[in-house]
């Protein structure tokens, strides 16, 4: 299995020099041409002209690992209309785009060639504008407790067994598949790898619209709601990128609305999928300035954690909160380059929506320089209306990491080499315990669960199931049904000494008092010892009908009675399929932000994360019951 750290020096090893990165093979084998000699030219390409600003962040430049997750057209847009238009005057055609397509590791064109492939006709073609959003977002209601009810899942415990697939449909170019889907109009939208949004018919599978964002899209979508039947409705479909854009795209026809960059920060990535309410589309602002810390040329660190306010209709900025303060020399690093703090303080998962108290929810990541701060690991509440942050709850203080504190030797910004790295990266659930209270519910990567009182911010109780690392604990969600918490656990290695078991599986807690109802620890892994294959759940989870929907992994998605925990079915994704759309698919990890939604006795998955040593895959997986 490749660990936590090994995952680490593949980051690394973007943010050297350009000599190191001329072992990257590309994503994939293109048809009719020779993959060497293109990466060769490329590379050269890359190292001649490019390297010397973006091996180190001059001047803001987008380094190696944000442009390797750049669609090839929108690295030659740059290059031919763009802002870097004057630095490629020197190119010939042939060497901008040998360079965007050894950036990118994919064909330039191949995106959108694929998108014609299975196109809707007919009535296929059509959005069905007597069904608005099934969800309102990525926590499915605005409190984000990933809970369907069972009268629009059309699953439970009675049926779920009964599911078989229905059809496959694979992301071209695509390795890797972390977008959760949203339903809407017929049909299904997801984002994935190759840049592209679907609008697939949910029938079929045939392809509506594809829109190319500028990079790769991991976010969940998000559709504005209408009144059903309206015939004069206008939605719109929402996401970000690992370019740190985000979009308004149209429904009906997939045609762009606007799109503003979320942070000028040449280092911004939205991961956390932007929350809709009342016309406000709440974004949270992430990065990958971490990694760019390895570099001795890069002085570290200046990203700032943020959640920004837009105007849904027009993507104008109604408010921006900042969690760190503005960060300010903290002195010289070894090369002469000033270190900066604070900084870091990300959030990287979609805020909750607490309407009785108007405000919203979010939990944030660690600093990546000194000095620590108090909102970094922490839950964050902020009035909906202005942004003002009403109260925190601090998890882990005086957390200050990032990728250099791996690689002792190469820079010198490690900031502290025992910081452990507990980021919150699990959204916020806001959920009632049978004793009728609401509760703030928040998973940490320490494996600590946490209940606290959304109006203080107070710990009502902590409970700790997992181990917890870097990579561990409660990574991406959790949900909450009937009094009950659900609670996945991806712990894959033990970093410390401390004797706390490695509990990789899924956990049910009461709301209420936090003591554990059931356990199901991983004892059905199917790894081998192989690459990338891992033990436990480090995505998000569905509950439904008395039944848990989790995908795993080890690329498998199982689903769980709610009761008891008792396996009710399962499905290995990692596998070959036989696609609709004609392109070879292949499943992986269920990983990330992707939960598994149900709707009609339908169980919707992308499959593959792909991404931190985790199995790779391009395909939407569509089962129905039998």
């Amino acid at each position: 299995m490749i660990s936590w750290r090994n995952w680490l020096i593949a980051l690394a090893a973007l943010a050297l020099p350009a000599a190191v990165l001329h072992s990257a093979a590309p994503a994939e084998d293109w048809t009719g041409r020779d993959p060497k000699a293109e990466q060769s030219l490329g590379a050269q390409v890359y190292q001649g002209t490019c390297a010397a600003c973006h091996n180190a962040g001059v001047g803001r430049a987008p380094q190696r690992f944000i442009l390797q997750d750049m669609t090839p057209e929108a690295i030659h847009n740059a290059l031919t209309q763009g802002a870097m238009r004057p630095q490629a005057a020197a190119l010939s055609s042939e060497q901008k785009t040998a360079v965007a397509e050894y950036l990118s590791g994919r064909k330039l064109g191949s995106s959108s060639n694929a998108t014609a492939l299975n196109m809707c006709t007919g009535a296929a073609a059509r959005f069905d504008l007597d069904e608005p959003p099934v969800f309102t977002g990525w926590g499915l209601d605005a409190a984000s407790t990933h809970a369907i009810p069972s009268a629009i899942s059309g699953l439970g415990t009675g049926n779920a067994p009964r599911l078989k697939l229905k059809w496959a449909f694979a992301f071209p170019g695509s390795q890797r598949a972390r977008s959760q889907p949203a339903l809407a109009g017929g049909a299904i939208l997801v984002g994935n790898h190759n840049g592209t949004v679907y609008a697939l018919d949910r029938a079929t599978g045939c392809v509506r619209w594809a829109f190319p964002a500028r990079a790769e899209v991991r976010t969940g979508i998000v559709v504005s709601s209408w009144l059903a039947g309206s015939r004069t409705a206008r939605p719109l479909v929402f996401f970000g990128d690992v370019a740190g854009n985000a979009y308004a795209v149209s429904l009906l026809d997939g045609k762009l609305a606007w799109r503003i960059k979320a942070d000028p920060h040449p280092a911004t990535v939205l991961t956390g999928t932007p929350t809709l309410h009342n016309g406000t589309l709440y974004v949270p602002v992430s990065s990958n300035e971490e990694a760019f810390a390895t570099s001795p040329a890069y002085s570290c660190c200046n990203f700032r954690g943020s959640v920004l306010a837009l105007d849904a209709r027009t993507g104008r900025q109604k408010w921006r909160t900042w969690l760190v303060g503005q960060p300010v020399r903290q002195g010289a690093s070894k090369e002469g380059l000033d270190k900066l703090g604070p900084s870091g303080v990300a959030v990287w998962n979609s805020p909750a929506i607490d309407v009785r108290r108007g405000q919203l929810i979010v939990a944030t990541g660690d600093n990546y320089s000194l000095p620590a701060t108090g909102l970094s690991d922490a839950v964050v509440a902020l009035d909906l209306a202005k942004g003002r942050i009403r109260w925190h709850y601090q998890a882990t203080a005086g957390d200050a990491w990032n990728v250099a504190c791996a690689f002792k030797g190469l820079s010198d910004s490690c900031p502290d080499e025992a910081a452990p790295d507990f980021d919150f990266g699990a959204g916020t659930v806001l959920a009632k315990g049978l004793n009728g209270r609401e509760y703030v519910l928040a998973g940490q990567k320490s494996g600590a669960v946490y209940a606290l009182d959304p109006a203080s911010g107070a710990l009502v109780w902590r409970k700790r199931i997992g181990h917890g690392s870097a990579s561990g604990g409660v990574h991406f969600g959790m949900a909450a049904e009937g009094g009950r918490l659900f609670v996945p656990i991806s712990d894959r290695i033990a970093t410390d000494k401390d004797p706390f078991p490695l509990r990789p599986g899924l956990y049910a807690l009461d709301v209420a008092t936090g003591e554990t109802v059931w356990e199901a620890p991983d004892k059905t892994n199917i790894c081998d010892g192989g690459l990338k294959c891992v033990a436990g759940y480090g995505g998000s989870v569905t509950a439904t009908g008395g039944v848990v929907l989790a995908g795993a992994d080890d690329g498998h998605l199982r689903i769980f009675q709610a009761a008891t925990g008792g396996l009710l079915w399962e499905d290995q994704t990692a596998r070959e399929f036989t696609t609709v759309n004609g392109v070879p698919g292949k499943g992986g990890s269920i990983s990330g932000g992707v939960a598994p939604l149900a709707y009609k006795g339908t169980v919707i998955v992308p499959s593959g994360y792909g991404f931190a040593s985790k199995l790779p895959g391009n395909v939407l997986l569509v089962y129905g019951v039998d």
